[in-house]
């Protein structure tokens, strides 16, 4: 009977330096297609104005940045498909509101159906039970209602060193991010704006 070489004999009988080239070229490959899956969602996107809150300083090993959080964060739970829960991958259905920007209206297990103007941002529920906001937009758990807080991949956002602490002392309502969101949900911040005018631009390499 015919003995078929082990894995690690292939391996074996490649010379160091190959196995280093070989190694190398699949490591950049991987970064590669990193880097092209975020530009083909920053080139092709569905775009979506987003309302935010800068809420963090800057990293110093990085540059600054902020942690910001949306509106769309929290999801009535009442909206919710089933018992979700802690950790659960969703889709929240985004329609624009009468101001432009988006308004979470839905969120479920799997890609819902869409109507004209509706994008599917994929996430993941990171609590429950959060208390809904009052007319002071402050939690208030007397009202009875519950909602699920979500992350999408967009809280934190680096931007050019020293302008982190800036950008985080702006008031809520002068601060919105443009994302871009793909057919398959997944989002990325294109553009973030102060008082409607342009601070930084995500290049889309």
């Amino acid at each position: 009977m015919m003995r078929v070489p082990s894995v690690d004999a292939w391996i074996k009988a490649v010379p160091p330096l190959w196995r280093g080239v070989l190694s190398l070229l699949v490591l950049c490959g991987a970064l590669l297609a990193l880097v092209e899956s975020r530009a083909g969602i920053l080139r092709s996107g569905a775009e979506v104005r987003l309302k935010t809150a800068p809420v963090d300083p800057r990293d110093l090993f990085r540059g600054d940045y902020v942690v910001l959080s949306y509106e769309i964060s929290l999801v009535d739970a009442a909206a919710g498909e089933g018992d979700l829960r802690r950790g659960d991958p969703v889709f929240v259905k985004l329609s624009p509101g009468p101001d432009g920007f988006a308004r979470a209206n839905g969120v479920f297990r799997s890609r819902p159906p869409l109507a004209s103007g509706e994008t599917a941002i994929a996430g993941r529920i990171r609590s429950t039970g959060v208390c809904a906001a009052g007319a002071n937009g402050r939690p208030d758990c007397s009202l009875g209602r519950q909602r699920l807080r979500v992350d999408y991949g967009l809280e934190s956002y680096f931007v050019p060193q020293f302008s982190g602490r800036a950008i985080e002392r702006t008031a809520r309502d002068r601060v919105e991010v443009v994302a871009a969101v793909s057919e398959s949900g997944q989002a990325a911040i294109k553009r973030l704006l102060i008082d409607g005018k342009l601070v930084h631009a995500e290049p889309p390499y």
